[in-house]
């Protein structure tokens, strides 16, 4: 079981996450917005981070960006999200230091099994 922060505006896609990180027995906390994610991994340290790229104020890239500026935080695994999942955006998102990297809509057993991948390999 794992604490897992998700970072994700959209309703739909964090009812989604909810249902599935319920099932599977983590524990977990949804912010809506950029704003204040890195206080907030600083605050409660998860295990992974659901970073969705596209947020309002913040963006999921100056999000991996921050962490992994900060020595205290740039362990953290960071999986991001993106609608649009293209390689660039993916070169990008792993270039600021994400640990992983999946396009939306996802099935459940392909994020399923890419956070395993992550948190088996911490």
């Amino acid at each position: 079981m794992a604490a897992i922060l998700v970072v994700e505006d959209e309703d739909n896609i964090a009812v989604a996450l909810d249902f599935l990180l319920t099932r599977d027995g983590h524990q977990h906390e949804r912010l809506a917005t950029g704003a204040g994610a890195v206080e907030k991994i600083r605050e409660t340290r998860p295990d992974l981070v659901l970073l969705d790229v596209m947020l309002p104020d913040v963006s999921g890239y100056q999000i991996v960006q921050d962490l992994r500026a900060d020595p205290a935080l740039k362990n953290v695994l960071v999986l991001m999200m993106t609608a649009r999942g293209s390689v660039v955006e993916r070169r990008k998102g792993l270039a600021l230091g994400a640990d992983g990297f999946i396009a939306k809509p996802f099935e459940l057993s392909e994020l399923r099994s890419e956070m395993a991948r992550l948190l088996d390999g911490r």
